[in-house]
């Protein structure tokens, strides 16, 4: 991959000689159209570094990655780029006390979403640009010295072709054609972002009045393609935006730092979001063409309420380094629910985060690479690859148990307290310690021990013991770790009984808090209570860990889980249930049947999506191969049924269609999708949209029904952006030889495509009923990956690894030839090998989960 590897050691060696004062950069962007004279295309870049170093006559570098450097000069004197340039550092010698840097150089633009973004859009010709730097991408649009702990302020300017709109983190303003934005506040370098083209542009504002007087107004602006225009719902996007505003002001006393507040949605955007202060950048799939469920509206508000609280956690306060990448993102996770449901109308968030956000950090958390919140990030590649779901959503699970565990005002105060105390600067672990310490009058270092310093799940199992005449005698919570994390944790659990009333329901009539420690901890407060039909323990979802089902529960959510009236503590039940079905102690075909009998009684939209994800998993991932095929069918059956039974016009209708587009593959579904697209058959109130016409498109392309005429008749029929990544994702999912051989080198032997089209050709390209037809990709799967890692950006390199792997090949000839590049490959990058290991444990997780599946058919 191009550019050096910047280590721990090297920044902490960095930060300890220099402290920077502040940049002055200018970007020439007028290159960015016009034909590019059939070279690579390139900027002018000149960045002017003030910074001081504490020892002089010492050594250091600047990070820069860049075709070429014209001219280099320090403190006056012109240094030989070929000298001290090497492709990605600036050689910096013999500095002075005081020292200024300045740097002309020639930087690249992307087509990987990785510094310098350029998107040319095919409805129009229209170039749009835009910046994407975490964790160090700013080096490859300007010279800095990219780590998080060498905060700075900064003066941006650009000039840019005639008609462009330039935005930066300040607010700027066009005089003399040149686009200049007011200082920042000091802030690390992976948060500076400029945006640039003839974007469509709606504008708002923000005021507030706060206890004392004083008053604060933000200019708020949101932007977007003008293709997407028509669809761009900007006073929902304002809506939510000053809901958040009020509660983070309410709940932080802390004033909004960085005046202005842009959002942008870009195109081809590798990330949910990032939380550049006064310009949030959002990939543009939040700008819904089709229609949606609540449940992506819902999503949408929880990522604008996270890059918010970034503005706060992250932003404000910094991370020293990337170990303590929780320290922003864990919060911001955790956050964005918070404010969901404190703030806005998505008042059932906490649902959605116990389904679906969690449900991304328990996969996580039983990886090979599984990790401490707190982890151990030895350089940018660690770094890079630490945005997962520990990070994100187990450090916010743990957070929430946090709240449950101090109090909501203790945590709050902490809050405040931390941001007054360290506003611009950088913090580390011990410094959001103390504060909580101090606000909640509890130790804080055992907690921080068990849960932010330990890596692995527990489980939670109750244990019931009835009497004589049919009440608890005991009720115990069995605590267990896996071996190769062995830590039990203090957990602050509520345990809920639950029994069916007179009207069939399945209700809650008995709840207890306590605080689970130990392998086994006896409830004692449930002493006495009648006899239950479900014990739920962690009900309220109050703590991090998997639930487990003693015998009678699980039996009557066999044989009741649509009576279970809590939506809360029906989705903690599915997703205890497909935790079982993941450790292959459920088989996959009894969950399939759950998702058959229950699922159509599933009020909550965003838990029927996340069933509908899971079900279709457990088919291809989990279920025994000779039962595929009948359980394929009966997914089917089930979801035409409910897509015909529900309410014309409704959210469940659409999900229901999408579910069946997913799993249709008989002649007779295939029939009724095509008919659908061609308006011979209808569905009382299905609207079928365009987005919805490409999820249609897509099986009959993998089934063979849909050709590449067919496909071209729909490009033209939606000539968009979007339409070219659906059309994409369809020609490679054709079941044809030719075709994935084509696929494969567009995406492994060539750099032509953009980032966008790559994800779009990995995923056509992978089908689990096409497992014949990539067969023989496994071995060249092996063979390329470290070519590609080296050669490729990270990001390509990690699509092309992680979305390529061969995990449909399930066979034990497949987990073979994994550890045997494992085994050939110990010196290989460490990044590299950790995604090959997530992949080789995903395939043996489904190789145990089918092997039980088969074993409950022979049982």
């Amino acid at each position: 991959m191009p550019g050096e590897n910047l280590t721990r050691d090297e920044a902490r060696e960095r930060a300890a000689l220099l402290s920077v004062d502040g940049y002055d950069v200018a970007l020439d962007l007028r290159s960015a159209v016009g034909d590019g004279g059939g070279q690579p295309r390139t900027f002018r870049s000149v960045t002017t570094i003030r910074f001081r170093c504490n020892e002089p006559g010492a050594s250091s570098f600047a990070d820069l990655i860049a075709p070429s450097v014209t001219s280099v000069t320090l403190n006056g004197k012109d240094l030989d780029p070929g000298e001290v340039f090497d492709g990605s550092r600036i050689t910096l010698d013999d500095l002075a006390a005081e020292n200024e840097l300045t740097i002309d150089a020639q930087c690249a633009y992307s087509r990987t979403g990785e510094g310098m973004h350029r998107f040319v859009d095919p409805e129009d010709g229209e170039v749009y640009l835009y910046t994407q730097y975490e964790p160090a991408d700013a080096r490859r649009v300007f010279a800095n010295f990219e780590q998080p702990d060498l905060k700075a302020p900064y003066r941006f300017e650009a000039q840019a072709p005639e008609g462009w709109t330039v935005w930066s983190n300040g607010a700027g303003e066009l005089a003399d054609g040149v686009w200049r934005f007011a200082e920042t506040k000091p802030i690390s370098t992976y948060i500076t972002c400029v945006t640039a083209g003839p974007y469509h542009y709606v504008t708002d504002s923000y005021e507030r009045t706060f206890e004392d007087g004083t008053k604060l107004e933000i200019p708020l602006g949101a932007l977007c393609r003008k293709g997407l225009a028509p669809y761009f719902d900007a006073d929902d996007i304002f809506l939510v935006t000053k809901q958040g505003l009020d509660f983070f002001h309410d709940h932080f006393d802390y004033p909004y730092p960085f005046g202005k507040y842009d959002q942008a949605f870009v195109p081809e955007y590798n990330l949910g979001a990032m939380e550049n202060p006064g310009l949030v950048t959002f990939r543009e799939e939040y700008i819904f063409r089709g229609k949606v469920t609540q449940a992506s509206y819902e999503a949408r508000a929880n990522v604008i309420l996270h890059e918010m609280a970034h503005m706060w956690f992250g932003d404000l306060v910094t991370m020293v380094w990337w170990d303590d990448l929780w320290l922003k993102e864990s919060f911001a996770d955790f956050m964005g629910t918070f404010a969901n449901v404190g703030a806005t109308r998505f008042r059932d968030a906490w649902i959605t985060f116990a389904n679906r956000r969690k449900a991304w950090a328990y996969r996580a958390d039983q990886l090979p690479s599984t990790h401490p919140i707190t982890a151990d990030i030895r350089d940018l590649q660690d770094a890079k690859l630490n945005f997962d779901g520990i990070t994100y959503a187990k450090g916010a699970s743990v957070l929430k148990q946090l709240v449950a565990y101090v109090g909501e005002e203790a945590f709050l105060e902490g809050a405040r307290r931390y941001f007054k105390r360290n506003a611009y600067g950088n913090t580390r672990l011990g410094d959001l310690l103390s504060v909580l310490a101090e606000t909640s009058g509890r130790d804080m270092t055992t907690w921080a021990r068990s849960w932010l310093q330990t890596a692995g799940v527990n489980s939670l199992t109750p244990q019931v013991l009835l009497d004589a005449g049919g009440r608890v005698a005991e009720l115990a919570v069995v605590q267990e770790a896996p071996e190769s994390h062995p830590e039990e944790r203090p957990h602050r659990v509520a345990v809920g009984l639950y029994r069916r009333t007179s009207e069939g329901a399945l209700e809650r009539y008995a709840r207890v808090e306590t605080d689970v420690e130990g392998p086994r901890t006896v409830v004692a407060e449930l002493a006495g209570a009648e006899a239950p039909e479900l014990v739920l323990v962690n009900d309220d979802d109050l703590t991090y860990c998997k639930i487990r089902f003693d015998e009678t529960s699980l039996t009557t959510l066999r044989a009741h889980l649509g009576a279970l009236t809590d939506p809360l503590a029906r989705a903690l039940c599915w997703s205890a249930l497909w935790n079982l079905t993941r450790d292959a102690l459920l088989p996959a075909r009894d969950f399939v049947d759950l998702v058959l009998r229950f699922a159509g009684r599933e009020s909550d939209i965003g838990v029927l999506q996340m069933l509908h994800a899971w079900a279709n998993s457990a088919l291809v991932h989990y279920a025994a191969p000779q039962w595929r095929a009948t359980g394929g069918e009966l997914l089917a059956e089930a979801a035409l049924r409910e897509l015909q039974a529900a309410e014309p016009g409704s959210e469940h209708q659409l999900a229901w269609a999408r579910f069946f587009a997913a799993v249709a593959s008989g002649e007779t579904d295939l029939a009724l999708l095509k008919g659908l697209l061609e308006d011979t058959e209808t569905v009382e109130g299905l609207d079928v949209d365009q987005e919805l016409r490409w999820a249609f498109l897509e099986p009959l392309a993998t089934h063979g029904v849909a050709d590449e005429s067919a496909l071209a008749a729909e490009l033209a029929r939606d000539d968009t952006a979007s339409g070219k990544r659906h059309q994409v994702r369809c020609l490679a999912a054709r079941p044809s030889a030719a075709v994935k051989a084509q696929a494969w080198a567009q995406v492994v032997e060539s750099e032509a495509l953009s980032n966008a089209l790559v994800e779009a050709t990995i995923t056509g390209f992978d089908q689990p009923s096409q497992r014949e037809l990539t067969a023989p990709y496994a071995e060249k799967y092996f063979a390329a990956i470290e070519r590609v890692w080296q050669e490729r950006s990270i990001q390509i390199g990690m699509d092309v690894v992680r979305g390529l792997f061969p995990g449909f090949q399930d066979r034990q000839e497949t987990l073979d030839a994994t550890d045997a590049w494992l085994r050939a490959h110990a010196d290989a990058a460490p990044a590299l090998r950790r995604l090959v290991l997530e992949a080789r444990d995903d395939l043996a997780r489904a190789l145990r989960a089918q092997a039980c599946d088969a074993a409950a058919v022979d049982a």
